[in-house]
């Protein structure tokens, strides 16, 4: 009995293990298909719906009225749209995508830059960097919430 019993433990264990290896050591199941045109749309709506979130997320830090912050809102979708399609060119060098990256960088805002505040435009460049710290803006409007919840339960 106790052998059977360790037997059968033991195969439990070891096809859990074999179940695990199908990962790669990066975490990402090996599929044996390509994924379906439903799969491919709902990725990408997913990912428009993150941009916009992420968007929203940095206009909140503006300091800006509601009308420039509608435009800093338009230059940085188009500039993330603007990026994304240079990162999909091929080229022939990496040097030349650099070159592209960086004019775009140096030309993309300078529009606006006489219509916002110093400081609007260097949190810009930090955004353009990827300096910009999505989280804390995020517990910042759970503290927010959380205390208008409070005041509005007293």
């Amino acid at each position: 009995m106790k052998k059977s019993l360790l037997i059968l433990f033991a195969l439990f264990i070891g096809l859990n293990v074999f179940g695990q290896r199908r990962r790669s050591m990066s975490g990402i199941p090996n599929t044996q298909r390509e994924p379906t045109e439903q799969e491919i749309a709902k990725r990408e709506r997913e990912i428009e719906e993150r941009k916009a979130e992420f968007i929203n997320n940095f206009i909140t830090t503006l300091e800006a009225d509601d009308f420039q912050k509608e435009i800093i809102k338009q230059y940085v979708t188009s500039y993330f749209e603007a990026k994304i399609a240079i990162l999909k060119t091929k080229f022939q060098h990496r040097i030349d995508r650099d070159e592209a990256l960086k004019h775009l960088e140096d030309t993309h805002f300078a529009d606006i830059a006489e219509l916002i505040s110093e400081s609007d435009m260097v949190k810009i460049k930090e955004l353009m960097k990827g300096d910009f710290k999505e989280k804390e803006v995020v517990k910042e409007k759970k503290k927010k919430r959380k205390s208008r919840k409070r005041n509005k339960g007293k």
